[in-house]
């Protein structure tokens, strides 16, 4: 339960270091700002156009009776809006960060140069860096989509719908935000798709410690935009510490030509795999009613 609050701190600690640098406050407002009115005009148009989906969707409640054609309609209309309301929570730290490419990139090299040790660079020209962004974030919104439509036929059973599904929801909606905000860090040090799943995974209360309340948060539009420059500092921050608890230890020698899965070799000098005293191995003797005697004198 540690790592739950621990995640948190960096959630805290992130908009604490964007409050201390202004300028990189400033420059990631902007992205955040665009996609702001994008998305809300998209959930306008939702909000008008619903009524109308649900109806064409649901012919054959045409000829129900009242009340029970406008409860089980207006339900469904409730029920799509949520669920949109949930894939615009999660595209749009995606679309954002697209948006912003260059500028989170940039805050989040600041936050690893201000914390010091390496500040790992990718190496890859812009239009490849969106290019993996965008990919990668759509396969993460399709992961959420079926998420989504499973969690969304969840709400339709008794009690668990009510209770058990939202806190689901949200916990799908947090580890997915932490992946896309990880992603600009993660990213840098050429880490894939594949490999950073695995690595919140591997820390999973972590993950959602910094995921969930920003999930939270971000169901308000404007706090989302105020703060996202914060979350992309906290997560660069989060994966220092992934990267750090994920480094190996190097692998102890063995003699050349032995089987990777056997014992190291205890005699082994570090670094050659070889014995620095040959000396103290003995032949092995020859087995018994094989060998030969010695000529004698």
């Amino acid at each position: 339960m540690r790592d739950l609050g621990a995640g948190f701190g960096y959630l805290v600690k992130g908009q604490g270091w964007v409050g201390r640098h202004g300028r990189w406050f400033g420059i990631g407002l902007l992205p955040g700002l665009i996609t702001l009115v994008l998305y809300a005009g998209a959930l306008v148009g939702l909000a008008y156009g619903a009524d109308d989906l649900v109806s064409w969707a649901t012919p054959f409640a045409a000829d129900w009776s009242s009340p029970w054609q406008g409860l089980f309609r207006g339900f469904l209309t409730a029920l799509l809006w949520v669920f949109g309301l949930f894939l615009a929570v999660i595209t749009f730290t995606a679309v954002t960060l697209l948006v912003g490419q260059p500028f989170y990139e940039s805050l989040s090299e600041a936050v690893d140069r201000a914390e010091g040790g390496e500040v790992p660079r990718s190496g890859l020209p812009l239009w490849r860096e969106l290019w993996i962004s965008a990919r990668d974030s759509l396969r993460i919104v399709i992961r959420v989509a079926l998420y989504g439509v499973l969690l969304f036929a969840l709400g339709f059973v008794p009690v668990v719908g009510q209770t058990v599904v939202p806190v689901l929801g949200f916990c799908v909606t947090g580890f997915f935000l932490a992946e896309e905000l990880t992603a600009v860090a993660l990213q840098r040090r050429r880490v894939e798709l594949k490999e950073r799943l695995a690595l919140l995974r591997g820390r999973r209360l972590l993950t959602l410690g910094f995921g969930v309340p920003l999930a939270l948060a971000f169901l308000v539009p404007f706090v989302a935009v105020l703060l996202m420059p914060g979350a992309v500092a906290g997560a660069t921050l989060l994966v220092r510490e992934l990267t750090e608890d994920g480094e190996e230890e190097e692998p102890e020698p063995r003699a050349p030509g032995q089987h990777p899965y056997a014992a190291p070799d205890p005699h082994a000098h570090p670094g050659t795999g070889q014995d620095p005293y040959p000396s103290r191995h003995v032949p092995p003797t020859a087995p018994y009613g094989t060998g030969k005697d010695e000529a004698r004198s």
